[in-house]
Formats: structure tokens, C-alpha cells, sequence
């Protein structure tokens, strides 16, 4: 397989799974509140399986409407929220290769100390896509938006746009129980 192809399947990878996110029925951002356990979606985007190698968690959405965008097991039974404006995501996208390595893995484990993030990081609310309202989450401080949709009463899909990129990465989130 020659480069050309490997790029075109991947753009008809992003298509697909585009079309599904869209087939979903929209969220209300009140059906968010609680923790939610995440897991990516190969979608053929670069950062497929580094959030996983990163240990992430999923995320949690508090009843005023703000969120802990991005939850890390730091240890076993413990979760940490992380500042996502100390990982800027151009150059995560970048250097997402080397996301999926041991060796990032242990780093990030050390550093998650020193990227922890003091409350919350995001907000939740109504927002359009392709002209259908769905609960978004907006980034505070990183041109990102996660959209999502419902696949059923359990489980809702998401979708991380990021300004100026035309690439999507898909994940699934999945309530945690009380």
C-alpha cells in the first residue's frame, strides 16, 4: 500500500464515522451530569489510541454546567483532571506517534503531577451542528469543541473538533454508575 492509499483510506475512515456521529440522536447537556468512562474510536486520526496509552479515564460533567475535561487514572482508584492549556493540541496532534509509546507513557505518569488542573476546564452547553442542537463541550482555553450524541441510554458518542483542522477524533463515553 502506497502512501496515497493509506491517506485516502483514512480520510474515508473520518467520513464514515462522520456519518454515523450524525445519524445519533442529539444530547441534552443536563443528560451529561456525572462521570463518564471514555474510550477511543479508530477513526484514522492521528491521536487514535494515545489517550488510551495515556491512561485516560473519560470525563465528568458537574451539574453547573462545568466540566473536568480530560480525567487520567493517576493510580489505581484515583483519578486526576489535567489542564488541557498545558498540552497545547497542535503539537499533541504533531508528535501523537509518539503518544502511543511506553516511554510517553511513563513520562506522562510523572508529569500528570505538575499538569493537574486547578477546577474546572470547560463548559457544557446547547450548541448547533449541522443545524441540529447537541451538547458541546467547550475547551476554556484550546480551540476545541466535543460534541455529542447519544448511541443509547448508556453510552454517548463524542466527537473533538479542533478550529482550523478538518480531521475528527471519535470516542465513546459510557456512564459510571454511583
Amino acid at each position: 500500500m502506497n502512501i496515497r492509499e493509506g491517506e485516502t483510506m483514512r480520510g474515508d475512515r473520518q467520513e464514515e464515522m462522520a456519518a454515523w456521529f450524525r445519524s445519533l440522536e442529539p444530547v441534552q447537556p443536563k443528560d451529561m451530569v456525572g462521570l463518564w468512562r471514555g474510550v477511543g474510536i479508530p477513526s484514522g486520526h492521528p491521536l487514535d489510541g494515545v489517550l488510551e496509552n495515556l491512561n485516560w479515564f473519560g470525563k465528568r460533567f458537574h451539574s453547573d454546567m462545568r466540566a473536568d475535561a480530560l480525567l487520567f487514572t493517576w493510580r489505581p482508584g484515583r483519578l486526576v483532571a489535567l489542564e488541557p492549556s498545558f498540552l497545547p493540541i497542535g503539537l499533541a496532534i504533531k508528535i501523537a506517534p509518539f503518544g502511543r509509546t511506553f516511554v510517553a507513557r511513563s513520562w506522562f505518569s510523572y508529569l500528570q503531577k505538575l499538569l493537574r488542573a486547578r477546577g474546572t476546564t470547560a463548559s457544557l452547553r446547547l450548541q448547533a451542528l449541522d443545524d441540529i442542537e447537541t451538547a458541546a463541550m467547550i475547551y476554556d482555553k484550546q480551540p476545541i469543541v466535543d460534541y455529542f450524541r447519544r448511541i443509547d441510554d448508556d453510552e454517548i458518542a463524542g466527537m473533538m473538533c479542533v478550529r482550523d483542522d478538518s480531521r475528527r477524533f471519535f470516542f465513546k463515553l459510557r456512564k459510571v454508575m454511583d
